[in-house]
């Protein structure tokens, strides 16, 4: 039902709730679907609501304090001289990220003439030959078929290491500008972070703990700042410095979105019988830097609790129509809370804590309640660049220790060749875990093409030994969010 321009459900015990964010306007024709004590729109695409989109798991929404997408905003506007805005790589429907399919559809639309499709970082090389359709396909393969755009970094003059070798299947990277394959990170949750990149390149200041919620986000907004106008001067090519007004249109813009998925296409409304998904709950989450930190940062002295997920607590024992997939849910938060994972080798915290073996659950590293990042700044090598993990398309290279003469291969040094330390080879942050269905592939390269990959890369790397019933719970856990 629907009432004053909010749409209405009955909550787990019978009591009237709003649901989430109001819709834009009357929309007349709409189809509805019973399920259980909830009444449910049958497609986004029929809600003639901007701010939903459809995926093939459910629908996303995104939330913002305005109730709408001000496209006029300069996040949306061309400031470069190659057609590119903010908005190229960071697509509402694809949680403001992209996608490889969407990309797909892009290249097949325009003949690969889109402005995603520029040499500087779009194509696998710089020097890429794009003067044919076939060429193009090949010269941006990457970006094709895994949503890789190319940063182009050297080795610093003062770093702990050398290059000693250099495989690159596309014929271009040396020590003076690597190329390293990475996914474009979502524009939208952005209040949870604790470092800007996956290398955190444009962190200009330390994000420190401040004592409560609503201290001042200076140093945030000052790298987000700093990410506007290297992201303009790099991937628009602008010939000039975007304008203040410019930047601060774009940052609080970007600051201003809330995304998550609103409903699962097997369970239902995911803030349907008291559960508390989708973005206008999270955009009203409790969060500070250090927020329950597992190694006691929280400067409110509070303990690390590793049941930082509760979205779905009250589908246990769930008695809607949807009770099987919702009640998979639940059990799929509760293993990521608790289930017992021996994390061993991991580069940033096992070295750095001199334990080789710690006792964690999911939830060691991904803290922030009910957000899944890390609540202070922690770069983690977890071996996803290793020389054993090589995909062909990707490139190799050799470093070499000046001290020790050590020798490490790796497809990415990481946060190394920001630090120029040698223990910093591999290292990158986690990223925000909300939305992460619309916006496949995962981890920093691509690598895990599914989250049933991401459970299997974990499952395997840490032997933690879950079953296929477990897995299928976390995956639908990971979906919901």
């Amino acid at each position: 039902m629907r009432s004053q321009g909010a749409w209405w459900r009955r909550g787990r015990h019978g009591a009237l709730i709003a649901v989430g964010l109001a819709w834009c306007g009357a929309i007349p024709g709409v189809v509805l679907a019973q399920v259980g004590t909830s009444e449910m729109l049958v497609s986004a695409q029929t809600l003639g609501d901007p701010m939903t989109t459809d995926n093939p798991f459910g629908w996303l929404r995104t939330f913002s304090p305005g109730g709408s997408i001000d496209t006029s905003n300069a996040f949306f506007q061309a400031l470069g001289t190659n057609g590119r805005s903010c908005n190229t790589c960071h697509r509402q429907e694809e949680a403001w990220s992209i996608t490889p399919a969407g990309v797909r559809t892009r290249f097949e639309a325009t003949a690969g003439t889109d402005p995603i499709f520029r040499r500087n970082d779009g194509s696998n090389s710089p020097l890429a030959d794009v003067s044919t359709l076939e060429k193009r396909r090949h010269a941006y393969s990457m970006l094709l078929n895994r949503g890789l755009i190319r940063v182009g970094i050297g080795v610093p003059a003062t770093a702990e290491f050398t290059l000693d070798s250099v495989d690159d299947p596309y014929g271009f990277a040396s020590a003076a500008e690597l190329s390293l394959f990475r996914r474009p990170l979502p524009s939208t949750n952005l209040a949870f972070l604790t470092g800007v990149m996956w290398d955190a390149r444009e962190t200009v200041a330390p994000f420190l703990p401040p004592m409560d919620a609503g201290v001042s986000q200076a140093n945030l907004v000052a790298s987000l700042r700093h990410q506007v106008l290297d992201a303009t001067l790099g991937h628009a090519q602008a010939a000039a410095a975007p304008s203040e007004d410019q930047i601060n249109q774009i940052v609080a813009f970007e600051l201003g979105l809330t995304t998550a998925q609103i409903r699962d296409n097997r369970a239902g409304l995911l803030n349907d019988d008291d559960a508390m998904g989708g973005p206008r709950i999270l955009a009203s989450q409790r969060f500070h830097v250090g927020i329950n930190d597992t190694l006691g940062a929280d400067p409110t002295l509070a303990a690390f609790n590793p049941g930082s997920m509760s979205l779905f607590a009250a589908w246990n024992g769930s008695a809607s129509a949807s009770r099987e997939e919702r009640e998979s849910v639940a059990r799929g938060e509760v293993l990521f809370n608790t289930r017992p994972i021996a994390i061993t080798s991991v580069g940033g915290l096992n070295d750095a804590l001199d334990m080789p073996v710690i006792a964690g659950t999911c939830t060691t590293c991904h803290n922030a309640p009910n957000v899944g990042n890390h609540t202070v700044a922690l770069p983690l090598d977890l071996g996803l660049t290793d020389a054993s993990r090589r995909s062909p398309d990707m490139p190799l290279y050799t470093l070499r220790n000046r001290e020790t003469g050590a020798v490490r291969q790796t497809t990415d040094p990481g946060r190394a060749l920001l630090t120029g330390r040698w223990k910093d080879i591999g290292k990158f942050k986690g990223p925000i875990l909300r939305g992460a269905v619309a916006h496949p592939p995962y981890f920093h390269n691509g690598s895990a093409a599914r989250l049933e990959d991401v459970i299997d890369f974990y499952d395997t790397r840490f032997a933690i030994g879950l079953t296929t019933p477990e897995k299928r719970d976390l995956v639908a856990f990971l979906r919901a969010l």
